[in-house]
């Protein structure tokens, strides 16, 4: 570790308990590791919810890391606010004032400020970045994917990002809470409707939606973001890339190669090694993740449909509350075959639930980065199908331990399921392959060296 402890601030867009995809769960477990090695660790995230007042701040532990969680409910003037609001702005101050960190350690803007690196460096912190996702340059979330057209943006085209904006959860949220201000909602449909929009794909009713004053977005409001984006990458003394596909796509997005570094994340073990006997009967297929269009879970669906009757069962673990009108529509795909949705699991059953897996399907339309999900799957010993996408292309390894097929091609998925049943010893060789994860110490011993490269020579606080 570090020599002597280190006043480190992380900070990521939420955070446990009511968020706990990927990005969450790794900063959870970073900061933890950094606890038991003596540093002094703060966490600053947001959360949206109009029940509280915009900019209040509650400082609360979880799991012993101390976490401050500011309310950052979208009240919107401008596009600029979207990625820059002044009283959030206001609050990350008096949060680098309170810790006075020696690092910031960035793994999402989003919720919080731009502004938020300048200010740290300014208070004389050094600061670095995890790069999760893309939501630096994709303002509708950071999936790079624009829904109504059933869109992947490889590349980014603002004039499509300024419609997206409009019609994605967070143009929603934006319209939600200025209809709100309109009409001075009342606490219990006010509580209703904010459970709504702060799901991920958010469905509020066609009368509700129809009368939502929206906050307009242009083209030009978009490539200022993607500049003010391009300048924060300056503002990074290293920033890290969990998957050498989305250290490619950034270093084409402005961020500098010399600051550039892949490490991919660490986890943690296994609570016992993988128990994988030979088991009879249907190909036990599962999903795990956020069950929302972009993580393709149609496309599974669709595929199934063309194996033989009785070969297979396909449960999928997630929270089916997120997005339900795209559930509905995965229940009607699914009427008539051997699909289950078994909803979340708390983190402790994940070992139960991987072992009930023959293999895990990653079917992403978008560019993912490096899942958990795949790492997870190869400690248990549980071979992946995954799309030929971004960061999964980087960790399976077509016919070593895993199978790779074409993004969105239900008939490609289907033909490499359909291998796994004609060809057993082909599941066993996949099940078998050895894949070496990251263990969260060694990340964690990773990040101190990191860290003591970068800290140098203080900078001089500026006034």
């Amino acid at each position: 570790m570090a020599a002597s402890p280190l006043r480190i601030l992380h900070a990521i867009h939420d955070f446990l308990p009511h968020a706990q995809a990927g990005s969450e769960i790794y900063a959870h477990d970073l900061c933890r590791a950094q606890l038991d090695r003596g540093h002094h660790v703060t966490l600053v995230c947001a959360t949206f919810n109009p029940q509280r007042p915009h900019g209040s701040i509650e400082w609360r532990v979880v799991n012993g890391i101390p976490v401050v969680e500011i309310t950052n409910n979208w009240i919107c003037t401008r596009f600029e606010d979207t990625y820059r609001p002044s009283l959030i702005g206001e609050r990350l101050a008096s949060v680098l004032q309170a810790v006075q960190p020696q690092l910031l350690h960035v793994h999402n803007l989003l919720n919080l400020s731009f502004d938020l690196p300048a200010m740290a460096r300014a208070a004389g912190a050094r600061v670095v970045a995890t790069l999760h996702d893309y939501t630096l340059v994709c303002p509708s979330g950071g999936q790079r994917i624009h829904k109504a057209d059933s869109h992947v943006c490889h590349n980014i085209e603002p004039t499509r990002c300024a419609r997206c904006f409009g019609e994605s959860p967070f143009g929603t949220r934006v319209a939600f809470i200025r209809l709100a201000g309109r009409q001075q909602l009342v606490a219990a449909p006010l509580a209703i409707a904010a459970r709504a929009v702060r799901a991920i794909a958010p469905t509020l009713t066609a009368s509700v939606a129809s009368h939502l004053p929206t906050l307009p977005a242009t083209a030009h409001d978009i490539t200022a973001r993607l500049d003010a984006a391009r300048r924060l990458f300056d503002q990074f003394d290293l920033v890290v890339a969990p998957s050498p596909s989305i250290a490619t796509e950034y270093a084409g997005l402005g961020a500098s190669p010399e600051r550039l570094r892949v490490s991919d994340y660490g986890f943690r073990p296994r609570a016992r090694p993988p128990a994988r006997p030979a088991h009879r009967g249907p190909l036990r297929i599962g999903f795990v993740g956020t069950p929302v269009w972009h993580k393709g879970l149609h496309v599974l669906i669709e595929a199934v449909r063309q194996l033989p009757a009785g070969s297979f069962a396909l449960s999928v673990h997630g929270d089916t509350a997120i997005s339900p009108e795209y559930i509905a529509s995965l229940r009607q795909r699914s009427g008539g075959l051997p699909v289950t949705f078994a909803g979340p699991f708390a983190r402790e059953r994940a070992d139960a639930v991987y072992d009930q897996l023959d293999v895990l399907v990653v079917p992403s339309i978008w560019l993912e980065n490096s899942p958990l999900v795949v790492h997870e799957a190869f400690m248990a010993g549980v071979p992946v199908v995954a799309s030929r996408i971004g960061g999964l292309a980087d960790l399976v390894e077509h016919g070593r331990n895993g199978l790779l097929f074409e993004p969105g091609n239900v008939d490609a998925l289907a033909t490499a399921l359909q291998a796994l049943l004609d060809d057993p010893a082909l599941l066993h060789r996949l099940r078998t392959a050895q894949t070496m994860v990251k263990s969260i110490d060694r990340d964690a011993d990773e990040w101190d060296a990191a860290y003591v490269e970068v800290l140098g020579e203080p900078e001089t606080p500026q006034p």
